[in-house]
């Protein structure tokens, strides 16, 4: 295939972002293409510099949670504090299509580089603001966390079973969908600017973003009135649908359709269940899972999960290994989808790095450049906007950049 532009070149991207929701939107932009010029406090940067499992790495400011969300991008280091950093800020976005910050909504005002300072520069800008509760509202100037998002979207009070909740996601869900929402948003506002010419500028809430994620559920209290069952891993649509013990560990099972249910019933050897009044119907069966579900295992726990996913999968039911996670990152799957590409570090060596996991059959998304060490890109920045080495060099001495 001959490689085509990719889809997002010609596109700078302004990113103010840290930690993970704003690097994880800015990231998928980097992906396909666009420059994205990571701007950074000179001391640190990024927080996610410092965060991860290896110390070595936090030391060197490149932590494993920067590596992560950070491929593809440019690392310019600005005091925006000093007057001098705010010059070289506004000549920055002068040149910039999309600025993302995920700052709480009064810092940009109080530095005066406030949407409304920016757009009067660049009236194309697209402008990104990521926040816990959003731009307005009660709630917008409070600091938050992905967990206390967790906590306030009701996403933690449904998760668990009556031993165990409220009972957070085992990875910052809330963090991540809401650098998803961005990334989504941003890309709209890019198609509207390219038929209208005008810039605008977008609020994305953490709170707001981690809520249609739970539709069906919201949907069965808003509209059904029934709250939520706390089910564990059990899926509340269906029956069989949910975690059941084999002769070695365990198994996902969805049966949610009635054919699936009864295939079970007959991969299993237990036909008569399909016209037991308790499991005959789906909504009975729900309501019976409890009993149903030690005589599905009773059989279960004669072979290992891998007999009976692949004989329940032959059958059309949806069924697989409960994988760790390192056998879910190296899965042949994982590794025919290319989700993950391999890049050399500098000080570090070979990494795997997250490619972009929707596949363009035109103009596809991958990783070209390893995360930038702290700064590695500001000369190179500074220049292609006017300024010399002397004036670099003054700028370092003042501990601008």
């Amino acid at each position: 295939m001959t490689q085509r532009t990719p889809l997002l070149a010609g596109i700078r991207v302004l990113d103010m972002t840290n930690v993970l929701s704003g690097p994880f939107a800015t990231l998928h932009l980097a992906l396909l293409g666009a420059e994205v010029i990571k701007i950074e406090n000179p001391t640190d940067g990024d927080l996610a510099r410092k965060l991860g499992s290896v110390p070595k790495y936090n030391q060197m400011l490149m932590g494993t949670s920067f590596l992560a969300q950070n491929a593809n991008k440019r690392s310019l280091t600005l005091n925006l504090k000093a007057p001098e950093g705010k010059e070289i800020f506004r000549k920055l976005v002068a040149t910039a299509d999309v600025l993302v910050e995920n700052f709480r909504p009064d810092v940009m005002g109080r530095l005066g580089l406030s949407y409304d300072v920016l757009r009067s520069i660049n009236p194309r800008l697209i402008y990104c603001g990521i926040s816990g509760f959003g731009q307005s509202g009660p709630d917008a100037l409070k600091p938050a966390y992905d967990q206390i998002i967790q906590g306030l979207s009701g996403e933690m009070a449904i998760n668990g079973d009556d031993r165990l909740s409220p009972l957070r996601a085992g990875f910052p869900v809330c963090d991540t969908v809401g650098g998803l929402n961005a990334a989504f948003a941003i890309m709209a506002a890019l198609y509207h600017r390219e038929h209208t010419g005008e810039g605008q500028s977008i609020d994305i809430a953490l709170l707001d973003s981690i809520m249609p994620l739970m539709g069906w559920v919201v949907a069965n209290l808003m509209i059904g009135k029934q709250e939520p069952v706390l089910m564990g891993n059990d899926n509340f649509t269906a029956a069989p649908s949910g975690v059941f013990v084999t002769r070695d560990g365990y198994i996902n099972i969805a049966a949610n359709k009635q054919e699936q249910w009864e295939a079970v019933a007959d991969v299993l050897g237990l036909p008569e269940l399909k016209t037991d009044p308790r499991f005959q119907e789906r909504d009975t069966r729900k309501k019976n899972r409890k009993a149903l579900t030690p005589l599905l295992e009773a059989r279960l726990r004669e072979q290992d999960t891998a007999y009976w996913v692949e004989v329940l999968n032959k059958h059309d039911v949806p069924s697989g290994a409960i994988l760790t996670l390192d056998q879910a990152m190296h899965q042949p799957q994982v590794e025919h989808r290319s989700t993950f590409t391999t890049l050399e570090v500098e000080g570090i060596g070979a990494i795997p790095l997250f490619n972009m996991t929707a596949k363009f059959e035109k103009t596809p998304g991958m990783v070209t450049a390893p995360p930038p060490r702290l700064g590695e890109h500001t000369a190179e920045v500074l220049h292609g906007i006017g300024f010399d080495e002397a004036q670099i060099a003054a700028l370092k001495e003042k501990k601008v950049i």
